[in-house]
């Protein structure tokens, strides 16, 4: 079924001489394309590659300044778009990420049960003891943060960048507004879910060799948050309040004005009390916390929807139809 579509692999390429070579070497035929790009590497990844690698499928991209892994792999999608490939994987290219599990990524995106698919190294515990444990905490921490910011809850693993997406969710995201930089993933997640992508976890195992990551977990923890928490907002407006309105959106409005209330009277009244020596009345308390519970039940009520409301059908269920009909013109 792969040898029917045209399967591209995107690698960003950045001090990666060390392991590139062999990283091309494994990937298999199923695959047509391979876009290796060179972030502006200082090792002159791309220059290296035209020197050493014999792979006709090969084609090496240049950016002409650093724009980080996302701006790498957005090139790539880019060229790829226009030279007709139906399903892009991205591939890093330090050797952490193993070729031959390229047909699983794409398998489901050709039988058309999702439009992208990601890899996730928590599915298996006994898989995670090469993963050191500063990045086992640290990944454990984005991926909750990211199902919020998502509304994909059953994911995990969001800065695993061993991926796979369809060229039809792809020609529907704003790809120059998606995140260039290590948040691409997370961002890349909350994008497909405003366009209503479905997405499914690959299980893979965790892999550590002699590579040396660019990735720093304590730096991007705060930077990770504040996007999640931009995103978060982004994604209720778009779905709960501009494109749909639902029982879920007047669950979240009335939750979150009543336990405001509720925390900043409570507040205020514990204060008064605390200054003028006056304990506080039954009534004052249940003033306070009545609408606290009321907004927490009204709020858990909401996240329950917004679980509910992932998309369940994938966008790429047309992408036999498409290939089928531009093959006959």
């Amino acid at each position: 079924m792969a040898n029917d579509f045209k399967i591209a692999v995107v690698i960003p390429c950045y001090k990666v001489k060390d392991h590139i070579l062999k990283v091309i070497e494994d990937i298999g035929d199923e695959v047509s394309a391979i876009y290796a790009v060179d972030d502006k590497c200082p090792d002159q990844s791309g220059e290296f590659i035209l020197q050493n690698c014999t792979d006709k499928r090969v084609r090496v991209l240049f950016n002409e300044e650093n724009q980080g892994v996302g701006g790498a792999v957005i090139h790539g999608y880019k060229v790829g778009l226009a030279e007709g490939a139906d399903v892009f994987v991205k591939v890093d290219g330090d050797g952490q990420m193993d070729p031959s599990l390229i047909k699983l990524f794409v398998r489901p995106i050709l039988r058309g049960e999702a439009d992208y698919t990601k890899g996730n190294r928590f599915h298996e515990i006994e898989g995670l003891k090469p993963m050191p444990k500063i990045r086992l905490f640290g990944n454990a921490v984005l991926s909750f943060m990211t199902k919020f910011s998502s509304g994909y809850y059953k994911t995990f693993d969001p800065t695993n960048g061993y991926t796979a997406i369809s060229a039809i969710a792809l020609r529907k995201l704003p790809l120059d507004k998606v995140s260039k930089r290590y948040f691409f993933e997370s961002d890349l997640l909350f994008r497909l879910n405003v366009v209503g992508a479905k997405v499914q976890d690959i299980p893979m195992d965790a892999v550590y060799g002699d590579e040396v990551s660019n990735l720093n977990i304590k730096k991007i923890l705060m930077p990770f948050l504040k996007g999640n928490i931009k995103n978060l907002g982004k994604r209720i407006f778009y779905n709960y309040f501009l494109r749909g309105f639902s029982i879920a959106s007047i669950e979240l409005v009335l939750g979150a004005l009543l336990f405001i209330f509720g925390v900043v009277y409570g507040a205020g009244a514990w204060y008064h009390s605390i200054a003028t020596d006056t304990p506080a009345t039954s009534g004052t308390v249940m003033l306070a916390a009545l609408p606290i519970i009321l907004g927490v039940q009204f709020l858990l009520s909401f996240i329950q929807a917004d679980i509910q409301n992932q998309p369940t059908v994938a966008l790429t269920r047309l992408l036999g139809d498409e290939h089928e009909e531009r093959r006959d013109v």
